[in-house]
């Protein structure tokens, strides 16, 4: 459905040469600061990495240059990207001296997206990418094939040069320049870039990841219909592969993400719109002057409503994925609640006394599928996870409210019951919504009236100021009378636990309830649970898990952390959860100089070994044995003080969730009820683990 408003005409220049790249500056930061262009080091930094060279040859098959490309994990590590494009531009750019293939790879903010007509909307816009990825490389080798020939070229952590064998740790000689490899048909054309990534930048573990590369071609198939991405995985005993091209775009990927019976069919919301940018632009003599900019934005939105609850919703700028979304994200949600209420209102399935719906009621069971195409978005970051360009939010409100009031308001025979059905759903998420609040409500009232519904064991603060309170759920009733004299009453509440509470990942939301240990934390905390937890209403600022440094301690943390991120997850992802880190030793010094601590604390094996060769050095003596703390009772409460309540001296851990599908099949996978893929899971770390490290 939907109508696109017509646009001008416009005529582009496909030709692809070196005279429209353009030099910015060098490469030396890159490899002193990584993180800053490719945010780690580890696997997430290594497969950025590969992002870029791979959405290069994306941004080909977008200006309908390229239709295959091939990506290659090879045994000895490396990784090939092949595409059928124009090429890179193997002629002199005249700024520089230099072939286009190296100007693209050793000068920093260097390419044909900053403007010339070579490209109009793609995912790689900073003119970076394979720069960096080229200083990050021990090794990079390009092929171009283009005018007849293939072109060929090596660099060594960005260097150009020729090695003399296979592999990042052949000789190496410095020089400059293309090396004609071969004759081609002068059709043919096409990149292939294979590197080796450093490992002087890049920490031990990290890997490519088959099955996120996987799952991103999978995407980007969906979003630029007709192009054929292959992904071949030759690491293994057995070479893996898979092929992905889908014409069906983007509402066959929304109809392809959706797991829930239908409410509405397949929503295609499209148009377009125009705005005018402010942006820096290189006049003739080289001075960088402010200039107004005539933008053209593209809009493509595919969405539907299931019978479910859940809501999902991918977003994406030139097919490069924002999953923090950006004003794209905020317009398309704006519109659609906006719409909705104008809607529910002239149809009066919201009569004048009710609420509008808000945004919840309308995502609840939405899967929906947010691009937009402009050239040169503003992303915050080279991680390109959040679109910042302005105007976009209000041309994605008016496309959507414009296409989707088309529909909720439509007569024709297929769409109106629909479209009536999809309403009705949004009033009853709205109703249900209100009555739960209103439950809430007065069974809050009921609890402050009765205040015995909270646990007796409860040594509760002070303080009502909810950014300031910390809750301790400490272990034992012993630990409890010491951290009573320890904590400052204040704004530090305690409640004591018994032994190890319930495995909730193996337990239903009845048995949980019915749990002692675990009914007394959520009523403490005061939030609810579950889908009914309201963050605003929680009881504490902080949430702090206080155990013994032993395996029963971990075991009591890991079973609380399940208990906070099943039921209490917004606790966990505002980052108000915490462990505390109690002391493994404590060193008696004898002769203590002026001003220095009579006590010395540390943390783990490793930090008393250096502590005590760092006394030694200073020519300080300690009282042997040093004592060694089996838990938290041990301690007084001058000591529990010091070194785990108060804030000036303690150490906290908070507990983080990056990715919640993630976090939810780890949790699955170690606290549920199949038994199997946690016992392969305890058997594979078993090799892994360092003899040393067991106390023993």
């Amino acid at each position: 459905m939907g109508l696109v408003p017509s646009t001008k005409e416009r005529v582009i220049d496909t030709e692809y040469n070196a005279r429209n790249l353009l030099v910015l500056e060098g490469l030396e930061a890159v490899r002193k600061r990584p993180g800053m262009y490719i945010g780690s080091t580890d696997t997430r930094g290594l497969m950025h990495c590969l992002w870029e060279i791979i959405d290069n040859a994306v941004d080909e098959a977008l200006g309908g240059h390229c239709d295959a490309i091939e990506v290659i994990l090879h045994a000895d590590g490396s990784v090939e990207v092949r595409d059928n494009g124009r090429g890179i531009p193997v002629d002199t750019e005249t700024k520089t001296g230099l072939s286009g293939v190296e100007v693209v790879f050793t000068k920093l903010h260097a390419g044909g997206k900053f403007g010339g007509g070579s490209y109009v909307a793609t995912g790689g816009l900073h003119g970076v990418g394979a720069s960096v990825v080229n200083a990050l490389s021990a090794r990079l080798d390009v092929a171009v094939d283009k005018g007849g020939a293939t072109w060929e070229m090596s660099f060594r952590r960005g260097e150009p040069g020729q090695f003399g064998g296979e592999g990042p740790t052949a000789p190496f000689t410095a020089a400059s320049g293309l090396n004609k490899a071969g004759r081609v048909k002068k059709a043919l054309t096409g990149t292939r870039v294979r590197y080796w990534a450093d490992p002087q930048i890049f920490i031990k573990g990290a890997q490519f990841s088959y099955d996120e590369l996987v799952g991103r071609a999978r995407q980007t198939s969906f979003l630029v219909p007709g192009l054929e991405i292959v992904i071949r995985d030759e690491r293994g005993a057995e070479p893996a592969e898979e092929r992905f091209k889908h014409d069906g775009g983007i509402a066959e990927f929304c109809d392809y993400l959706a797991s829930d019976g239908p409410v509405t069919d397949v929503l295609r919301l499209e148009g377009s719109g125009h705005f005018t940018e402010t942006v820096p632009i290189l006049d003739d003599k080289g001075h960088m002057t402010p200039g107004d900019v005539e933008r053209d934005l593209g809009v493509d939105v595919a969405l539907r409503w299931g019978t479910g609850y859940e809501t999902t919703l991918r977003s994406f700028v030139n097919i490069i994925a924002t999953p923090k979304g950006g004003t794209h994200v905020a317009g398309f949600e704006r519109a659609l609640t906006k719409t909705f209420n104008e809607v529910l209102r002239s149809t009066r399935l919201l009569k004048n006394g009710d609420k509008d719906v808000i945004k919840d009621d309308v995502l609840e069971g939405m899967t929906a599928v947010v691009t937009v195409r402009l050239a040169e978005p503003q992303f915050e970051g080279q991680t390109k996870e959040v679109l910042g360009t302005p105007p976009v939010s209000r041309i994605v409100a008016k496309v959507v409210s414009d296409e989707l009031k088309t529909f909720l308001t439509s007569t024709k025979t297929a769409q109106k019951p629909k479209a009536r059905a999809l309403m009705e759903k949004v009033v009853a998420a709205a109703r249900t919504r209100e009555m739960a609040r209103q439950q809430r409500e007065t069974q809050r009232r009921k609890n402050a009236l009765e205040s015995s519904t909270l646990p007796a064991k409860l040594a509760d603060c002070r303080s009502n100021d909810g950014d300031r309170t910390e809750l301790f759920i400490v272990e034992g009733d012993s630990a409890l009378g010491t951290a009573k004299s320890a904590r400052s009453s204040e704004y530090q509440a305690l409640l004591p636990i018994r032994g190890k509470i319930l495995n909730v990942q193996k337990s239903s939301v009845a048995d949980m309830l019915k749990n002692a240990e675990c009914s007394s934390i959520i009523q403490v905390v005061g939030a609810g649970s579950g889908r009914t937890f309201d963050l605003e209403q929680a009881r504490y600022g902080r949430v702090i898990f206080m155990a013994d440094a032993d395996a029963d301690g971990a075991h009591i943390r890991c079973l609380l952390a399940t208990l906070f991120f099943r039921y209490m997850r917004p606790m966990v992802e505002e980052g108000r959860v915490f462990s505390a880190v109690p002391p493994l030793h404590r060193i008696e010094l004898t002769n203590p100089k002026k001003g220095m601590d009579k006590y010395v604390y540390t943390y783990s094996d490793h930090e008393l070994q250096r502590k005590l060769a760092e006394l030694t050095k200073k020519n300080l003596r300690w009282k042997d044995p040093i004592q060694r703390y089996k838990g938290l009772g041990e301690m007084d409460a001058d000591q529990l003080a010091e070194t785990t309540m108060d804030p000036r001296h303690r150490t906290l851990r908070r507990l983080t969730v990056d990715d919640a599908e993630e976090a939810s099949s780890v949790f699955e996978l170690l606290m549920g009820n199949e038994v199997a893929p946690r016992k392969e899971f305890i058997v594979q770390g078993a090799y892994e683990l360092d003899m040393d490290r067991i106390d023993a």
